[in-house]
């Protein structure tokens, strides 16, 4: 632990009423989980983002006051330290001011380990999985009254949070491979979902990703668990000497699903955890993909020795993960089905997911590519998935932190797509397509400000 992250460690154990915490990009789904832990331990915080959200906007609501403008006559100057995002550009003003000025400014990777330092921390890592298997942890031993705090990557939709409290001394935490950040936690339980190539712009290959996460892997401490998906990466091979794997359904792995059936609109299934069999499991959420992430959280839950009627109660009170399957509307006329996935390999479990809810019907998928290099990286890959749906409609990249790469555009992904129903449509045009249309089925998927056309789109296709 460096210098500059002792004192501020010293500064939270001491009074942490006393510290005044300034955010660049609050309005991130881990930094705002960040700010508010702040404001749960009675600091001052404020912070700086580019638009104003419905995040932000709930941020706002607790006592954190928010600009949108990059000023540094809008920041406050009496700070104890600086939190920011590698999303931030280099060039940010307020960014600039602070370091040129010497006021401590840590990354939000820096400030979890900080937090996390004397706690027993369980970890879910991941290029894909690991938001919906975190919030299925945290909620696990919420609901079961184990008590946890819990830092995650999307809003719970049973708690409209992503971040809560407990005296308990347990932290279920998002591990962020971006940037490498997780290799500052210092896991007591890890679970590693996947590790598909992504994030090539850090890591230059596949194989650069995977020494990564087996690098997160030893940073266990004595006497922990790792967790690994069964059969995960290329001949990876984790050392850690307590581990386990688990599935969907493979039998050759430690914890599996079977007997997997739909009733009432949600899954019931039997799991295994270690030879021992929990009957009934009720999933009210779609996609099989989510059947295997409840394997992993239900195995943790058991690690802790929580009873299995508990387990049970907690997993059918479950309701997932905003913009994770996310049900918009669901009724007899139409299903509109908002998710994250931006991911050639999160696009084929959702895609799959939706087709097993609702075999033998058309679905419209709305797909908005996040970032330049992503989709030269993965064009091949997207194309190959999108390919499962009816009717596929992109809309322009998102270029989130990126500047534009010649050549690289959506209609890259288009062209080798092998569906006949594809366009590509801005925003106003996909609203005025979707007025002309309006398709029974329709997902809409992406991380980038897609999220924004969702009311848009479900009220048109309700209106008569």
């Amino acid at each position: 632990m460096t210098e500059k992250v002792q004192n501020i460690s010293q500064k939270l154990s001491n009074n942490p009423k006393d510290i005044q915490v300034y955010f660049i990009g609050v309005g991130g789904i881990g930094m705002s989980a960040l700010a508010r832990y702040f404001i749960s331990k009675g600091a001052t915080v404020s912070g700086y983002d580019k638009t104003s959200t419905e995040l932000t906007r709930t941020l706002e609501a607790s006592g954190i006051n928010i600009h949108y403008e990059d000023n540094v006559q809008l920041i406050p100057k009496e700070v104890d330290f600086v939190v920011y995002t590698p999303a931030i550009p280099a060039n940010h003003t307020e960014l600039n001011f602070y370091k040129d000025n010497g006021y401590p400014v840590l990354k939000r990777s820096d400030v979890l380990q900080i937090i996390t330092e004397t706690s027993f921390n369980i970890c879910i890592a991941g290029t894909h999985g690991k938001t919906t298997t975190t919030s299925m942890v945290a909620h696990i031993l919420r609901h079961s009254g184990y008590g946890c705090n819990a830092f995650l990557g999307g809003i719970s939709a049973n708690y409209q949070t992503n971040f809560w409290s407990n005296p308990n001394i347990v932290v279920v935490v998002e591990a962020d491979e971006y940037d490498r950040s997780f290799l500052k936690l210092k896991p007591d339980v890890a679970i590693i979902t996947s590790m598909d190539a992504d994030h090539l712009d850090i890591y230059g290959t596949k194989e650069e990703l995977q020494k990564t996460f087996i690098q997160f892997s030893e940073k266990l401490k004595p006497l922990g668990l790792l967790i690994t998906k069964f059969g995960i990466g290329d001949n990876v091979q984790f050392t850690y000497p307590d581990k386990e794997t688990y599935s969907y359904n493979n039998t050759s792995s430690d914890c599996f699903a079977t007997n997997v059936r739909i009733e009432n609109g949600s899954y019931i299934y039997d799991i295994t955890i270690n030879g021992e069999t929990i009957k009934d499991i009720a999933l009210s959420m779609g996609g099989m993909h989510n059947i295997e992430n409840s394997v992993a959280a239900i195995a943790v839950a058991k690690h802790l020795k929580i009873d299995n009627e508990k387990i049970k109660e907690a997993v059918a009170a479950y309701r997932g993960v905003k913009r994770r399957f996310e049900y918009i509307i669901k009724n007899e006329e139409h299903v509109l089905i908002d998710d994250y996935a931006h991911h050639p390999e999160e696009l084929r479990a959702l895609i799959t997911g939706v087709k097993d809810m609702y075999k033998g019907e058309k679905i419209t998928l709305v797909f908005q590519p996040h970032l330049y290099s992503r989709t030269n990286d993965f064009a091949n890959e997207f194309a190959e998935s999108l390919s499962l749906v009816d009717e596929l409609i992109l809309l322009p990249i998102y270029p989130a932190r990126e500047l534009p790469m010649p050549g690289v555009d959506s209609n890259m992904i288009l062209d080798k797509v092998s569906a006949v129903n594809k366009r590509v449509l801005s925003k106003e045009e996909l609203k005025q397509w979707m007025s002309d249309h309006k398709p029974k089925i329709v997902v809409m998927a992406g991380a980038g400000d897609i999220d924004t056309l969702v009311i848009p789109v479900k009220n048109i296709l309700e209106t008569k």
